[in-house]
């Protein structure tokens, strides 16, 4: 879609915000920071909101299986502009368990009514893991397994979204023993499909992909684990706002202690953040700052995004780390002024450094040139042997 003209871009805006009973100004915000958190170049919110102004909103069949339906209620609770008034004008939400008015067969009626005056163009996300156990029944929606559902659903659509850690790959309900066999959507389907994780995700990682779709028409750049790379293509260790105190070696020890008190990094607490990749430090949760996450809290990162570390590493057990690891140890935070060292301390200290970088040969040259004029010194502070006589 080629790049729209200011006033093109202003007219589709005040459609939109006119629709949905916000200012022209909000809706533009949004639009800029979903374009932002894409990692769009300049321009790019101007085709967002052309988009959501022209195009018919796709028709969305939401699934839950085996989770908490932490992932809708965290998707419920945003607010720049309200996320639930804007996500009802972006999309057709034909099915959503929890949120829809019709129950039992007319609940159906919609999935099989939609399904089939969309074939071909709906968006399918499912919420929650699948169980395979058994011939997979120990999870029925309607009468009809979860396994076959999902199956049945993303037959016909134009995408397959997983939303959260248990459908992106199995999360809590797969965790060993896995007595129910619980699995990903994408294990199911046998292909990759596009993972937003986290227990639960950040809802404008998952609107920005639905955003990204109706856009470009297509789904954005994914990783090897089908997570999208603008919202999980770096780790939190490198974003986290307590790096700089892992740098300085400046660790809370324990819960309560001081330097959990003054916002040392936790990694010794058992931090997942050095191995798990997400965008949690730079959006936050619940729209009330960005250190509205589980660190900024005082709490460690349990890797919830990252498959293989979230429910299945002890969650105080310390981290794998990714792209650095700290050193064996650190200097003081608080170091005394020295006094000087003797000389058999220096050289001691010289040798052990010298072995270490190589240099061991220059530092004894020069440390022996120092002993030679030390001994100098002496020699003449000595009374000579006529001194002694004349006494």
């Amino acid at each position: 879609m080629g790049q729209l003209s200011l006033n093109e871009a202003n007219r589709a805006a005040s459609r939109v915000a006119s629709r949905l009973g916000i200012s022209r100004r909000e809706f533009l915000q949004w639009c800029a920071a979903t374009a932002g958190t894409l990692g769009l170049p300049v321009g790019a919110e101007a085709a967002i909101a052309q988009s959501v102004a022209a195009a018919k909103r796709p028709s969305v069949i939401w699934l839950h299986f085996q989770e908490c339906t932490g992932c809708t209620e965290s998707l419920l609770r945003t607010d720049h502009p309200t996320l639930v008034k804007l996500i009802f004008d972006v999309i057709s939400l034909d099915y959503h368990e929890t949120l829809m008015a019709a129950a039992g067969h007319q609940a159906e009626k919609s999935r099989k009514d939609a399904m089939a005056a969309n074939k071909g163009k709906y968006i399918l996300v499912v919420e929650g893991a699948i169980p395979v156990k058994d011939n997979g029944i120990y999870c029925k929606i309607g009468g009809h397994k979860a396994v076959d559902l999902v199956r049945e659903c993303a037959a016909d659509a134009a995408a397959v979204i997983a939303i959260g850690s248990c459908a992106s790959w199995g999360g809590m309900p797969s965790t060993g023993p896995n007595p129910s066999g619980a699995s990903s959507v994408a294990e199911i389907l046998g292909k990759t499909v596009p993972n937003i994780p986290g227990c639960p995700p950040n809802p404008y990682n998952f609107l920005a992909t639905v955003v990204h779709f109706l856009t470009f028409g297509s789904l954005p750049a994914v990783d090897k684990l089908g997570r999208p790379l603008f919202a999980y293509g770096r780790l939190i260790h490198e974003n986290c706002e307590r790096r700089a105190h892992f740098d300085a070696g400046r660790f809370a020890m324990e819960f309560g202690d001081v330097g959990h008190r003054k916002g040392y990094c936790l990694y010794k607490l058992g931090c997942k953040g050095p191995e798990t990749y997400a965008n949690c430090p730079a959006i936050g949760f619940g729209d009330v700052g960005e250190n509205n996450w589980p660190v900024g809290c005082g709490h460690p990162c349990i890797g919830c995004t990252e498959k293989g570390v979230g429910f299945t590493k002890p969650i105080h057990s310390v981290a794998r780390m990714l792209n650095v690891a700290p050193p064996l140890q650190y200097p003081r935070i608080v170091e005394e002024q020295g006094k000087g060292a003797s000389f058999a301390a220096a050289a001691a200290l010289a040798a052990i450094a010298g072995a270490a970088v190589g240099g061991g040969a220059m530092l004894a040259r020069n440390l022996g040139l120092s002993h030679e004029a030390e001994q100098l010194e002496k020699e003449r502070a000595k009374p000579k042997a006529s001194e002694k006589t004349e006494s």
